[in-house]
């Protein structure tokens, strides 16, 4: 059921968000307790041990799952199932891979604005595949592409639609360690024209002080919940070298790291 939206609310809002899952063995509470509020535009990571709720808060804004307790509002409107102003990435692509790169692309597009007439349909997807360097790549399918470009053709079919809020789980957590570090920065690059709402699950803690402006660490589970939100200080546009070199950076990974395997070390993460 829709709420009525309210100005003072944020733009993504956790409001005493709890999920319990039955098993065999009786409920098991996966998360407690979580109130997070995400602005329109902002960058936020959410990273902790496997086991502490990440994917279901993934799965709630996507609408692939509602909380147990509590509400996932977007625009002040309970998140009730999936929609095309919530994009998902996945770490495994999810590509069709009897289609080309430009029909994945186009499929997403077609289905997600009808509206739209064939000529700038097409102009969607090629600005879109021109953004993430695929359009020379265009009648190749997903088997003839390298991990890093499969990524690619994702995140531009996701950003073609013109999502509010990007979910991206672990995208890129299967890459090697360069042609990671390079896709983070196309990432940027492509988030910063449009600047969708964006909430990205890693493991990375690197990677989420580069992309993030605030980083979400969570809890153990069972029954987990938001430890301490760390705000990202570092300007944009930022690039790794120029990060790594600001003595915060040190301080808020170390500050990072005492969180995830000092305070909340997991003994089989």
């Amino acid at each position: 059921m829709a709420t009525t939206s309210d100005p003072r609310r944020g733009f993504l809002e956790f409001e005493a968000v709890g999920q319990v899952f039955p098993t065999p063995r009786g409920p098991f509470e996966a998360l407690r307790d979580i109130n997070l509020s995400v602005n329109e535009g902002e960058f936020l990571c959410v990273i902790g041990h496997s086991g502490c709720g990440k994917s279901t808060l993934l799965n709630m804004v996507s609408g692939f799952l509602r909380p147990s307790h509590g509400r996932v509002t977007l625009h002040g409107e309970v998140i009730e199932r999936p929609g095309p102003d919530r994009m998902v990435v996945f770490q495994n692509y999810s590509l069709l891979p009897w289609k080309t790169v430009w029909e994945n692309v186009e499929l997403a597009v077609k289905a997600a604005r009808p509206e739209l007439p064939r000529a700038s349909r097409a102009q969607v997807v090629e600005h879109h595949l021109a953004m993430v360097h695929l359009l020379d790549s265009r009648d190749k399918r997903p088997p003839q592409l390298s991990g890093g470009m499969r990524q690619r053709v994702a995140i531009a079919r996701a950003l073609a639609v013109n999502p509010a809020v990007l979910v991206l789980d672990e995208p890129f957590g299967a890459l090697d360690a360069i042609t990671k570090e390079e896709l983070q920065e196309e990432l940027l690059a492509v988030w910063r024209v449009n600047r969708p709402t964006v909430l990205m699950i890693t493991h990375d803690i690197d990677e989420a002080l580069f992309l993030a402006d605030r980083i979400v660490m969570m809890t153990n589970g069972p029954a987990a919940t938001i430890g301490e939100i760390l705000p990202v200080p570092f300007e944009r546009p930022r690039r790794y070298e120029s990060i790594q070199e600001d003595p915060r950076y040190a301080q808020l990974r170390n500050h990072a790291m005492d969180f995830l395997f000092r305070r909340h070390a997991h003994d089989v993460d």
